[in-house]
């Protein structure tokens, strides 16, 4: 079987000391294929370095609503510009968090809006993050179609958002959470058609049961293809084959 990761961050400090021996065995435990997600301007350019260096791996670019500061209109360029490097398959991780960031939901949403034009610019998908902020999320993406479309990545447990999501034909990732004994995923699952459908694990978050608290790695994506496989009544190899083929697809890899 063959694994494709569509969303996670080895760029993170927590992978510091062991990063490039973790990502060469994950090619070998069958994860033969990740996207290293950036969030800020410098986990975009380590991101950018880490794909590089591994065939396996490639990149997003993008500014966080949980990375904002002072100098976004200069990063933003930054972004742009080293957006065009060939291992970049997306803009991202952008969107909106009013979870986290209640003060500045204006600014989340012009800097939401500017990055889906530098993905629309450079013939780019865009990778979403929302957290309670559905509806403005979808009426951003209504109002500034994305020509290449996106995910919804770590895709919140909302029937609704999902339900919005597919008819602009965007596609649903799942991590981890929807292995968590309280999430109750199933419908959310049952939802998504077998063309749309993708996983991650967001690593070095969101540990996949049975591995809570722990770091996670990519190879923690297989519990994640595990319970969509049981929910929708398919097999692990099945599932493994479908979220490679959607994310080759979404992100245009050979």
């Amino acid at each position: 079987m063959e694994f494709f990761d569509s969303h996670a961050h080895y760029n993170d400090e927590k992978f510091l000391e062991n990063r490039e021996e973790l990502i060469e065995n994950m090619y070998k435990n069958e994860i033969t294929n990740i996207v290293c997600a950036g969030y800020n301007l410098e986990a975009s350019k380590d991101a950018i370095k880490l794909a590089s260096k591994f065939h396996h791996m490639f990149a997003t670019c993008g500014i966080s609503p949980n990375d904002l500061n002072e100098n976004v209109e200069k990063e933003l360029k930054k972004i742009e510009d080293i957006a065009k490097n060939e291992k970049v398959v997306a803009i991202g991780e952008i969107g909106l968090d009013y979870y986290w960031n209640k003060d500045n939901k204006e600014l989340q949403k012009e800097v939401f809006k500017k990055q889906i034009d530098i993905a629309n610019k450079l013939d780019l998908p865009i990778v979403i993050h929302t957290r309670d902020a559905v509806m403005d999320t979808i009426q951003i993406i209504k109002e500034n179609p994305v020509n290449k479309k996106g995910i919804f990545h770590c895709c919140p447990l909302n029937q609704e958002l999902i339900k919005e999501a597919l008819k602009l034909e965007f596609y649903i990732s799942f991590s981890g959470v929807i292995t968590f004994k309280n999430a109750k995923p199933d419908e959310c699952i049952k939802l998504v058609p077998n063309d749309r459908i993708l996983i991650e694990t967001d690593s070095p978050y969101l540990s996949p049961e049975p591995h809570r608290g722990e770091t996670n790695t990519s190879i923690n994506v297989k519990f994640v293809a595990q319970k969509i496989a049981e929910v929708k009544n398919t097999t692990l190899e099945e599932i493994a084959q479908i979220t490679k083929e959607n994310a080759k697809r979404i992100f245009e890899i050979a």
